[in-house]
């Protein structure tokens, strides 16, 4: 797209930048309003899926919004439609002409794109958007519901959902970077932008013809709802003195049988201010099956608060990682444009397409990670996952930061190269030194990928509430919206105040520009990051799950439920097989 902005609407290279990083800041912003919606209400009526078929653009927003009460399946698709219409919408821009302003080979006194011409863009744009805010938190959760995800069964088996997930994911992207972009730069963006949108209405197609076969959970009602009544029965509890024995705070079994189908969250230690929601007083009805949940939560409910808060610094992480690897779809891009991409004579790699070396390492580095990495490494851990999901995202931050530093001898070689043969004010005139000086900054980040983005998902999910898991996942993307926003911001800043002679990021002219500088200080950005992130993992609890107990409770059907938890604490085996739960879940 960063293509498209600067050769054909003429835009400037950082107001292009930042249209991306806001597009895909607020595409991976939507998805916390769908996944509320879809942990919320999504399966109280079964909607008619072929209503979606009659929506119209122009009341895509509303319609959207009153799928609130609709089975997931149709609230999905709607969505999906969503992005199908943002995608006709830009294909249509890009093939009638008044859609676009003059073309400007030089690149020098070029003439933008009008207001009237950049709306069909950004309408196309916010489509997209609210498409994405509907699938991104779901895709996940919705193929993982239809595999059994408890603890015991996910380490029984030889490989990971997770792993494939993106596995999947990045072979759509090779196909994209490769078939997709060389469309676009050797045909036309009419058909580059029209072949993959003609696959979304395949695709969307395809979905509603498999809906019969999916497995559909119900929802367990609204998260935001479940934790404010936590909070506000702390609140009004604060004063209450607390049990010595856990196990004398409220537990209701039946009451939380919606919310927990592969086991209840066990009382924790941690944040015990919560706790005073669970404390039954004497204006509490103590045999009542349905209590004011305002006054009085369960055990599970508080612990689902305390799982909530304790995974949101461990994601904040993130933010700065997206901030960093936002370049890489505009300035590596342009980085590219300007070097010497022949394979042949006659044969040029499109500068978008190197972003296939990331997509390729990601299909190779999964493969190896999950058959040779998981094996070996199992062996010394004696995690069936080979190592923590925490280890996994502290590598993957790693090797973003190598990717970041890579890049600056690299810039500095190309504006040398540049130099040596007068082609530091000539923007259009390839740069005689090779594109495959890029390959090793794209293939770090690759491997980032495999280690930190994997494993970011996999941890939101094991670690998540069971009945929040799409907006747990969604949380990734508010990362990815936060990051995305961030960098939008620190191209600004830095564009704005490192003066016009000698700014960093200049407009149209990169040989001109200080883009290693960029790189330093995002790099020295990057390594406080991963001492927070460290620091952060150091006082991380796992969320213990009253699965590590069930073999226990089977061989004793007549325990109460509501003394499990003191139960659970008073047996010694019990304390230790929890503990190695604990540890062996992150």
């Amino acid at each position: 797209m960063i293509t498209y902005l600067t050769q054909q609407l003429n835009l400037p290279l950082v107001k292009a930048s930042n249209i991306l990083t806001n597009f895909a800041g607020t595409a991976s912003l939507t998805p916390i309003i769908g996944a509320l919606i879809a942990d919320s209400f999504a399966a109280v009526i079964r909607c008619q899926l072929k209503l979606q078929l009659l929506m119209n653009m122009y009341d895509n927003v509303h319609y959207a919004l009153s799928y609130s009460a609709c089975d997931p399946l149709a609230f999905d698709t709607s969505k999906w439609i969503a992005l199908w219409q943002g995608m006709i919408c830009i294909t249509i821009s890009a093939v009638l002409p008044q859609f676009r302003p003059p073309s400007c080979p030089t690149q020098q006194n070029c003439k933008e794109a009008s207001t009237l011409q950049l709306s069909a863009l950004y309408v196309s744009l916010l489509l997209t958007s609210i498409g994405m805010g509907g699938t991104r938190p779901c895709v996940v959760t919705f193929a993982a519901d239809q595999l059994d995800m408890s603890k015991s069964k996910t380490e029984s088996r030889s490989w990971n959902f997770f792993n494939w997930y993106w596995f999947s994911m990045a072979f759509a992207t090779l196909a994209a970077l490769t078939v997709v972009v060389y469309i676009q730069d050797q045909t036309s963006w009419g058909w580059g932008l029209g072949l993959p949108t003609v696959s979304m209405g395949i695709a969307i197609l395809a979905f509603l013809v498999g809906s019969p076969l999916y497995n559909k959970v119900k929802p367990g009602g609204s998260p935001l709802v479940r934790l404010a009544q936590v909070v506000v029965a702390a609140v009004k509890k604060r004063k209450a003195v607390a049990p010595a024995n856990p196990g004398l705070l409220y537990e209701n079994r039946e009451l939380d049988a919606s919310l927990s189908f592969n086991g209840r969250l066990l009382h924790t230690n941690q944040f015990k201010w919560i706790d005073q929601a669970a404390i039954v007083t004497e204006y509490d009805p103590k045999d009542s099956t349905s209590p004011n949940l305002w006054r009085l939560a369960t055990v599970h409910r508080v612990e689902e608060l305390k799982s909530i808060i304790r995974i949101l610094p461990i994601s904040a992480a993130g933010i700065l990682l997206v901030t960093a690897t936002s370049h890489n779809q505009s300035f590596a891009i342009q980085q590219a444009r300007s070097m010497d991409r022949h394979l042949s004579g006659s044969f040029e790699i499109p500068p978008a397409s190197m972003a296939v070396f990331s997509v390729l390492t990601v299909l190779l580095g999964l493969t190896i990670y999950e058959r040779l990495f998981v094996p070996i490494v199992r062996r010394f851990t004696g995690n069936p996952t080979g190592i923590t999901c925490l280890q996994r995202m502290g590598i993957g931050l790693a090797f973003n930061i190598l990717s970041t530093i890579v890049s600056v001898p690299v810039e500095i070689k190309r504006k040398a190269v540049a130099a040596d043969h007068d082609l530091l004010n000539k923007p259009t005139f390839g740069i005689p030194i090779s594109v495959f000086w890029l390959v090793p900054q794209y293939c770090l980040h690759g491997l980032s990928e495999v280690f930190y983005y994997v494993g970011h998902l996999e941890f939101l999910y094991d670690q998540s509430p069971e009945s929040m898991r799409s907006t747990a996942i969604a949380l990734y993307w508010i990362t990815v919206a936060i990051g995305n926003y961030l960098g939008t911001f620190m191209v600004s800043l830095v564009h704005k105040y490192t003066g016009k002679e000698n700014n960093w990021l200049p407009d149209r002219n990169l040989n001109k520009g200080k883009l290693e500088y960029y790189y330093w200080l995002v790099s020295a950005l990057q390594v406080l990051n991963l001492l927070y992130f460290l620091i952060c993992s150091l006082y991380y609890t796992p969320k213990p799950l009253e699965e590590a107990i069930n073999k226990k409770e089977k061989a004793d059907e007549d325990i109460v439920p509501d003394e499990v938890s003191s139960w659970a604490q008073n047996e010694p085996n019990v304390n230790e097989e929890l503990e190695l739960a604990r540890h062996g879940m992150v």
